[in-house]
């Protein structure tokens, strides 16, 4: 008897190619798609944006029915904004720069979906993220896909052991041109062509400061300052801006100024240089490490700072209340440039995801 497996469809090409791997693989597929926002603009009504939720809601269903797939549609929008929404714009609030794709990952895609499957009678969750699963002295980790570029083990680094015990990723052994390929194979042309959306789900046009306006997140103009903590200008408040950003200032110096930093506490905005960004160590919270007796021997990592900045070599230091406390800090090798409070450290030994936390200030 085949497993049950409860497959994520987004309406998109991975999720699309993904549930057309596992049902060639014999799996029993199940599939769904949840709502998590709606959010209708101008910009959603193109379909290759792929940001509507109720459109991608239409592509996913009329694609399982294309391949005769049990569909659901679930309706996860409340879970969302308690969980997801009120985390972004509260991290704002306070200055700091939010993942909220970690946050999803954990709370509603494997928390929720979780859920459904036991309510479905499936056996597995799966979804169409880049990423493996591999197993290391009985216990199983996250490991990068095969293709760095598309590798989405940044935004998983929550997810638990049990979690992975029960997930398929069926792309992590893919590169993404391999995935469109396998598209034109399964003839669905259409489907190979789509273009990708780069922004996050709910904000379809990228301006997170209109977002947190909408949101109730208003904050009266404040200073710039320097690194001695002079005024040389004026901001329009700190929640519309992140560290290391150049460009929409509004002032000019003669050379290009950076954010540094951003004090929430006094609406301040600290301008400097580009090598004021860089640094050698970060203090992360909320850590979750897979084996600590691992890392206490040997704490040599590979560590991410943000999506898109490679894995630099760093030592992990755990203090003796690491177990209360749930904070560690990262000593990098070589000088690493634009540490975002907010942001996730995700840590990596020899291609496994060995833990993670939210960048505190450096």
């Amino acid at each position: 008897m085949s497993s049950r497996v409860l497959m994520a469809m987004s309406g998109g090409i991975d999720s699309s190619v993904s549930a057309l791997l596992l049902r060639e693989q014999g799996y029993d597929l199940v599939g769904v798609t949840f709502r998590t926002f709606d959010y209708m603009k101008e910009s959603c009504l193109a379909r290759e944006k792929g940001c509507c939720s109720v459109e991608s809601i239409m592509e996913a269903k009329h694609f399982a029915e294309s391949l005769g797939i049990e569909h659901h549609i679930l309706d996860f929008r409340q879970m969302f904004r308690e969980h997801v929404i009120a985390n972004f714009v509260s991290e704002y609030q306070h200055g700091r720069t939010p993942n909220p794709c970690v946050l999803c990952n954990s709370h509603i895609k494997w928390g929720e979906l979780l859920r459904a499957a036991d309510e479905l009678g499936c056996d597995y969750i799966a979804t169409g993220h880049y990423a493996q699963i591999a197993e290391r002295e009985g216990h199983y980790y996250l490991k990068t896909a095969v293709d760095t570029h598309k590798d989405q083990t940044y935004f998983l680094w929550m997810l638990t052991e049990d979690n992975l015990r029960c997930t398929i990723f069926p792309l992590g052994g893919y590169t993404k041109q391999e995935v469109r390929e396998l598209a034109m194979k399964y003839n669905f042309e259409k489907l190979a062509k789509k273009s990708e959306s780069q922004e996050i789900c709910f904000i379809p046009d990228n301006d997170y400061r209109h977002f947190l306006a909408e949101q109730g997140c208003t904050i009266e103009p404040g200073n710039y300052v320097n690194a001695e903590g002079q005024v040389i200008g004026h901001h329009t408040g700190y929640c519309n801006y992140t560290i290391g950003q150049r460009k929409g200032l509004g002032v000019a110096f003669g050379t290009p100024k950076y954010v540094t930093r951003i004090n929430a506490a006094t609406n301040e905005v600290t301008l400097g240089d580009n090598d004021e960004l860089y640094s050698t160590e970060l203090t992360a919270s909320q850590v979750r490490l897979r084996d600590t007796g691992w890392l206490r021997s040997s704490p040599e990592v590979q560590a991410r700072i943000r999506y898109k900045s490679p894995a630099t070599p760093a030592t992990l230091q755990m203090d003796e209340g690491f177990a209360e406390n749930g904070q560690v800090k990262v000593h990098f090798d070589q000088p690493v440039w634009g540490i975002t409070p907010g942001q996730s450290l995700v840590l990596y030994k020899d291609s496994l995801v060995v833990g993670g936390g939210i960048i505190e200030n450096e």
